[in-house]
């Protein structure tokens, strides 16, 4: 059975930095390409990162890109999203998911999912 916990939200104020972690188990990630998606409240899920499995590419939303990071530690089976100069717009509950086929900034092209972890920039 897979299964993804996600950690590291919290309130914090613009600016600042947060980096999220993914622990996988019943998977492993050094074999699959790996995402990060957010909900806003009133929103639907949107596209975050990925991470192709092979490490050989990443995707970012335009509205991260530059601020934030995705990697993982294939020794720890954990996934992780590196948030800088967050803003309030970031505002929301962060789900990583595994990759299973089809268009990566898709959520139906992910199978399985986290419970996700809130994240609150305050102005």
């Amino acid at each position: 059975q897979v299964q993804l916990v996600e950690s590291g939200g919290g309130l914090v104020q613009a600016g600042v930095s947060l980096r999220l972690s993914c622990a996988v188990s019943g998977r492993t990630v050094s074999s699959a390409a790996m995402g990060w998606f957010r909900q806003a409240p009133g929103k639907d899920r949107e596209f975050v990162a990925a991470v192709s499995f092979s490490d050989t590419a990443t995707f970012y939303a335009d509205s991260v890109k530059g601020r934030f990071t995705i990697s993982r530690d294939n020794a720890k089976n954990t996934v992780y999203l590196q948030m800088n100069s967050l803003k309030p717009e970031d505002t929301g509950v962060y789900y990583c998911a595994v990759y299973h086929s089809g268009f990566i900034y898709s959520q139906n092209s992910f199978n399985y999912w986290g419970q996700g972890t809130q994240v609150t920039v305050s102005s």
